[in-house]
């Protein structure tokens, strides 16, 4: 790996990525993963950081396991080769993994395109799983019922063998044969089943010797009576070796021709549990995914070195924007070199689409070329003292530099002459300012300061030290150069004021300006600091005030809105009785006239006509308190963009320019432009304020109603019945003439199109049978004309 990766410690980083992924597949890619300096190469990378942090959050529970890394089995298999059985178990093992992994992946809820285009390429190989699992057992044998064939060689193997441990069986009984024999037992030489005999009764046992014990006392004999019987197990065990052969190269040749797919596959696995492993990577360090850009600009805010241990004290800073070199000084141990490192780390760790332990908002140049000298360079072996050894590799740093590069130096100008280390670090930072570089510097030098201060594109930061404990406390504040603490921390520790006051005396006037001035920033930035600190505290309570009141608001809306619901369902309540008692009323009336002479005729419809009018009372009543009061003056000095209610169309509309000298006025209501007389509207709000203060004792359950009633855009003079049945569009109607009563509208539009007219014929003869329905006729010109129906609504 790259020198400058190992000096930021990426090879760490990347070492525990490789910890994270559950596959040699993945751990492969973890080791081999370089930084990339393409900024849409590193938005790739991060994006499907992003989708597995944000999957393993939601699902935690991914089947990412059996994963085996096969690649060398697969190939074998391709040229021809056998596959062992537990070979092919580790295949089938991965193949079901596999299919588990993208059957799970594929079938989440939500939108990740990354995850799944990597799930599509993972083939499905339930052929060979099945293959293997009827043929190998777990232990790794072929089975006996891989095919009839070897289940027929091994019943007959042990009934073979059956029959000669029946014979051997019997030697050992036999009394006469106990006394040549060793030991009253049988065993196994060469595959072949033998008796122990001793030494010298060899002649009284026929047979073949096949072994001799060490010491020469026992020989290994196989009767001549079991030579055919373990001639014929021998045959047998062949033909079985044989057939389990024959089994395994099928199985190795049916994975040898999928190989293409399996490549594919186990690639994609691959991929698939390295990109996870990101995902649990920035679980456990709390990291976020950062902006990118190609500008070289950094904007790190509270950053964590991911190597630190314990409570860590985050950094924040900025370049490239206002500044393009930042001088960082402060007291040894105060946290200098790490926010150097940490600066690095993260652009490589961008590169690599890792995301970065930092706050949200956090933004880095992945584009940018990382350089840096850190540590002791001391080299014995070439005779470097630590100057030398920095100087070359700055040196070899200012070769390569380009605009855009981020450069990153630690202890500028140490190791030798501080007046002429002090010049020289000045002389190397003008020069990677000029060349348009990044660089941030540590340093002791005094002088830097003062450099920081006067030089353009050049910032003062300082790694805060706390004189009263003389600890540091790892703060970087930019815009500060850091203060000189040698005669705060000789003074606590005892040193004799007389011999600090003669210390200061020698320093000069100059230098003990400059350190008043800089002791001075210090405390102008710390009191910064606390201001900003509880304006920001402010500024959080105040968005915890907005939030709490938009929360009350949604509340109120939806309890709102649930009212209005049930009202307008009690309204359609009563227009449901009232059509119910119309259509009694009729019959009746029809009964009447069919039984009646002339006059009792008359006499019946006088009694239904005073019934429909109580009726008519009655539901006028009722529907009385579900509508909008409104003022009996119409409104004055009326303007564009007034909201009104239109009385005659009992909607609310928007005007769109004052009245005409005829006291017309132009009205927008849903989607029709209407001319309206100015004594036929009345300002919404004021017919909202009216209902609410004169509407009938219900209503003061309901507060808000009349407004909400009175300002109803839902409501519309007109429903579009294009594309429905006949009996889906009545059944719209029927409901839509019921809103429609309670809008207060008097005249609605039904739209059916021309078409072959047969909806508009039974929409027609429905209406006529409609008790809410006073009159209907075609649309004129401008209404739609035989392609709409106008209804006249009955009060």
């Amino acid at each position: 790996m790259n020198k400058i990766y190992s000096k930021l410690e990426l090879d760490i980083i990347l070492q525990r990525l490789e910890e994270k992924c559950l596959s040699p597949l993945g751990a492969e890619l973890a080791r081999s993963l370089q930084p990339a300096r393409d900024l849409e190469v590193a938005r790739r990378r991060l994006q499907a950081t992003s989708e597995a942090e944000q999957v393993l959050r939601r699902y935690p529970d991914i089947p990412l396991s059996n994963i085996h890394d096969i690649r060398v089995e697969v190939a074998r298999a391709a040229v021809g080769g056998l596959l062992e059985g537990q070979e092919l178990l580790r295949v089938a093992a991965t193949l079901a993994g596999g299919r588990r992994l993208r059957q799970f992946l594929l079938g989440l809820e939500g939108n990740w395109p990354v995850l799944r285009e990597m799930a599509t390429r993972i083939g499905d190989f339930r052929h060979l799983e099945k293959a293997i699992g009827q043929a190998i057992g777990p232990d790794g044998e072929v089975v006996d019922q891989a095919t009839p064939r070897l289940l027929a060689l091994r019943q007959q193997v042990r009934k073979t063998q059956e029959r000669i441990k029946e014979r051997l069986d019997g030697y050992l009984r036999s009394p006469e044969m106990q006394k040549y024999l060793q030991d009253n037992l049988y065993t196994i030489r060469n595959d072949r089943y033998v008796l122990p005999v001793k030494q010298e009764y060899r002649h009284q046992v026929p047979g073949l010797i096949h072994d001799q014990s060490a010491s020469g006392a026992t020989l290994f004999i196989e009767p001549m009576a079991l030579v055919e019987l373990n001639n014929e197990l021998r045959r047998l065990q062949a033909a079985e070796a044989r057939e389990i052969e024959a089994i395994l190269r099928h199985l190795s040749n049916l994975i040898g021709r999928e190989k293409e797919t399996l490549e594919i596959t186990l690639a994609a696995l691959g991929e698939l549990d390295f990109t996870l492993a990101k995902g649990y990577l920035s679980q456990e360090m709390a990291a976020v995914e950062p902006r990118l850009n190609n500008e070289g600009r950094w904007h790190i805010y509270r950053g964590r070195h991911p190597l630190l241990k314990g409570k860590v004290v985050p950094v924040s800073l900025t370049l490239g924007e206002d500044f393009d070199t930042l001088v960082i000084t402060g007291p040894n141990t105060g946290g200098k070199t790490v926010t150097l490192k940490t600066v690095g780390l993260f652009t490589l760790m961008a590169q690599c689409g890792l995301h970065l332990p930092a706050a949200a908002g956090t933004e880095v140049d992945p584009t940018a070329a990382v350089y840096a000298d850190i540590g002791d360079e001391q080299s014995i072996e070439q005779s470097l003292s630590t100057f030398s050894a920095h100087m070359a590799q700055i040196v070899a740093i200012l070769k390569e530099v380009t605009p855009g590069s981020l450069v990153l130096l630690d202890e500028l100008g140490a190791g030798t002459d501080p007046t002429e280390g002090a010049a020289l670090a000045m002389a190397i930072l003008d020069y990677l300012t000029g060349a348009g570089a990044r660089t941030v510097a540590t340093t002791h030098y005094s002088e830097l300061k003062a450099y920081a201060y006067a030089t353009p594109r050049v910032e003062n930061a300082a790694v805060e030290f706390d004189s009263r404990t003389l600890q540091p406390t790892y703060n970087l504040i930019i815009g500060t150069p850091g203060e000189s603490n040698a005669f705060v921390i000789a003074s606590r520790l005892g040193l004799s004021p007389a011999i600090i006051e003669r210390a200061r005396s020698l320093l000069g006037e100059e230098n003990q300006r400059v350190s008043r001035l800089i002791a001075g920033l210090a405390e102008d930035k710390r009191v910064s600091a606390r201001e900003r600190e509880a304006a920001e505290i402010l500024r959080r309570e105040a968005e915890a005030a907005r939030a709490e009141l938009e929360r009350a608001k949604e509340a109120w809306q939806q309890q709102a809105a649930r009212e209005m619901e049930k009202v307008r369902e009690e309204a359609r309540g009563l227009l449901r009785r009232a059509r119910a008692e119309i259509r009694e009323i009729m019959a009746r009336l029809e009964k009447a006239m069919a039984e009646e002479s002339l006059r009792g005729q008359q006499q019946a419809v006088t009694r239904a006509r005073r019934q429909l009018k109580e009726l008519e009372d009655a539901v006028d009543a009722g529907l009385a308190q579900y509508r909008p009061a409104a003022p009996n003056r119409p409104p004055e000095n009326l303007q564009a963009g007034d909201r009104v209610y239109l009385l005659a169309w009992g909607q609310a509309g928007e005007v769109l320019s004052p009245p005409n000298d005829q006291g017309e006025v132009l009205v927008q209501v849903g989607a029709l432009k209407v001319t309206v007389p100015l004594k036929e509207l009345r300002l919404l709000e004021d017919v909202a304020r009216a209902g609410s203060k004169n509407g009938p004792k219900k209503e003061d359950t309901k507060p808000g109603w009349l407004v909400k009633a009175a300002g109803n855009d839902d409501i519309r003079p007109e429903i579009d019945l294009r594309g429905l049945t006949v009996e889906e569009a009545c059944h719209r109607v029927d409901a839509y003439l019921d809103d429609a009563v309670l809008a207060g509208l008097n005249q609605v539009s039904l739209i059916h199109g021309k078409g072959t007219g047969a909806l508009r014929a039974a929409l027609q003869e429905y209406l006529r049978q409609h008790p809410l329905v006073k009159g209907f006729r075609l649309g004129g010109a401008g209404e739609g004309g035989s392609g709409v129906t106008v209804v006249d609504i009955g009060r």
